[in-house]
């Protein structure tokens, strides 16, 4: 399936690209060049070949979750500007 220079044009139009006419004739070209491939890779059979996501398999590279012991209040309400009853005091935003 080749394409045309009007169907390049009109792919061009709704990208709103404007195309000088040296373009129009590469991109043709290119494009059916790329299509041309494409009707290529469609004769494998990829019968027996599962969809792959990634090329390489990925995994998650982060630890586990672990509970700890959390800081303790008074050693976190040290470095505070202000606190009141136990807790971090921060201005009104009302």
């Amino acid at each position: 399936m080749a394409l045309t220079r009007d169907e390049v044009l009109h792919v061009a139009q709704l990208a709103r690209l404007s195309l000088e006419p040296a373009e129009i004739e590469l991109f043709t070209r290119q494009l059916n060049d790329i299509l041309a491939y494409v009707e290529k890779l469609l004769e494998l059979d990829t019968a027996g070949v599962p969809p792959l996501a990634h090329v390489i398999p990925v995994f998650n590279a982060l630890r586990e979750d672990e509970v700890t012991q959390g800081l303790d209040r008074e050693i976190a309400l040290d470095n505070a500007p202000a606190q009141e009853d136990g807790a971090f005091l921060v201005p009104r935003i009302i």
